[in-house]
């Protein structure tokens, strides 16, 4: 799906795939284990270009449903390169343990994990606040996990936002508090993005955001809770 003439939303991918179409290809989060095929394919039948072009692989942060097609796209682009939020390099190279979350969900996305098998990888790029891929600026979002970045593209003003917030046609939300590791945190960052000017909001899960998008966002972000340190 063309979001822009040079940005795509890959159908039938969860999470959210995005493919930023320019001299080379940047591909955003690449959904769970077997996605990697589809995107592939549109790369290929909807892009008529080659995936060896691809040249960077950005992770918004390191949970299953983000990381699954890695190894598949590094196959024919073996020279492109990794890039995932610092504080989570850790978790997706299997350095750090998975977090265990509570409840059925939790359940799931063990079992999901043992049957599924996202694999493991090592990042070529760390990536930290105010770095630059091309003209994607990161903006780290911790909370839904401790390196979860958004990326904020200066070209088109468009937020890829990952999973600290959704967006489902009709309102937007923020991610699920179930999967989320520090939910003061989360929120917090989500106030980071009140500060920022885009015009769409492409989330990571939902449907891209364009109407109004920074303003809807702000006036989201004002109906959270206060922080504790304000509250008390």
């Amino acid at each position: 799906m063309e979001i822009l003439p040079d940005i795509h939303q890959v159908d039938g991918v969860n999470a959210n795939c995005y493919l930023l179409v320019r001299n080379g290809i940047t591909v955003i989060d690449t959904g769970i284990p077997g996605s990697g095929r589809k995107i592939l394919r549109y790369i290929r039948e909807n892009l008529h270009r080659e995936p060896a072009e691809i040249q960077t692989i950005i992770i918004t942060h390191f949970h299953m449903d983000h990381i699954g097609g890695v190894t598949t796209l590094k196959q024919p682009a073996p020279f492109a390169k990794v890039a995932i939020g610092k504080s989570d390099a850790g978790y997706a190279a299997g350095q750090i343990p998975l977090p265990i979350y509570p409840g059925i969900r939790g359940v799931l996305l063990r079992v999901a994990g043992a049957v599924m098998r996202p694999g493991s990888f090592r990042a070529d790029i760390l990536l930290e606040k105010g770095d630059r891929i091309g003209t994607l600026r990161c903006i780290p979002l911790p909370g839904h996990t401790p390196g979860s970045i958004g990326l904020l593209d200066e070209r088109t003003g468009t937020f890829f936002a990952g999973d600290i917030l959704r967006y489902d046609g009709t309102s937007i939300a923020e991610g699920p508090a179930g999967f989320t590791m520090d939910l003061d945190n989360s929120r917090q960052s989500m106030r980071t993005i009140a500060s920022l000017t885009f015009s769409i909001l492409l989330p990571g899960h939902g449907v891209p955001l364009r109407d109004n998008a920074a303003g809807q966002v702000r006036a989201f972000i004002a109906t959270l809770p206060a922080p504790h340190s304000e509250s008390v």
